[in-house]
């Protein structure tokens, strides 16, 4: 079958033979009756081709016209339904969001009771570490005072036992 295109340029090449043979016939002289007939025969098949090819045209523009407009349903359909599942997006991302920002504000918070907490607890970590230095200190001058304290009695024993002897000695003389 012949697209329009070529339909439409067959026809004009028709209407142009169509007036290359009535101007010849001018030129000739009067026309004959069988040559007015088959102009009239020509002239006719022309418009029947034309009204053809204009109900052709006619069809195939129905044709596309419900082309679009199926197509139009389509996208229209796809339309609502992106809308819908933007909707059941936006739906679904509210009650996170709000829960999310809960979460969120309760752990600033708790982050501004950590600090001071923390800076407690390395100053009491500082004041044991210092408490401790302190009490170790004590306790080795305790262990040397005692070991000073537990020779200075030796001596002093060692002392009073050889006066002991030395009396007993005088005494054990005197006899």
């Amino acid at each position: 079958m012949a697209t329009p295109k070529q339909m439409l340029e067959q026809q004009q090449s028709q209407m142009q033979q169509l007036v290359i043979k009535n101007s010849g016939i001018m030129m000739s002289g009067s026309p004959t009756k069988e040559l007015i007939d088959k102009e009239e025969d020509m002239s006719k098949s022309v418009l029947v081709m034309f009204r053809a090819k204009e109900e052709e045209i006619q069809r195939k523009k129905m044709e596309v016209r419900d082309k679009v407009h199926t197509q139009l349903g389509r996208v229209e359909e796809a339309t609502k339904r992106l809308a819908e599942i933007r909707e059941e997006l936006e739906g679904l991302t509210d009650p996170m969001r709000k829960e999310v920002g809960l979460i969120r504000k309760r752990i600033d918070v708790v982050n501004k009771e950590l600090k001071p907490l923390g800076q407690n607890c390395q100053k009491k970590e500082r004041e044991y570490r210092e408490a401790l230095e302190a009490f170790n200190e004590k306790n080795k001058e305790k262990s040397q005072l005692v070991t000073k304290l537990m020779e200075m009695v030796s001596e002093s024993e060692k002392v009073r036992l050889r006066k002991l002897e030395e009396l007993s000695k005088n005494v054990d003389t005197l006899k």
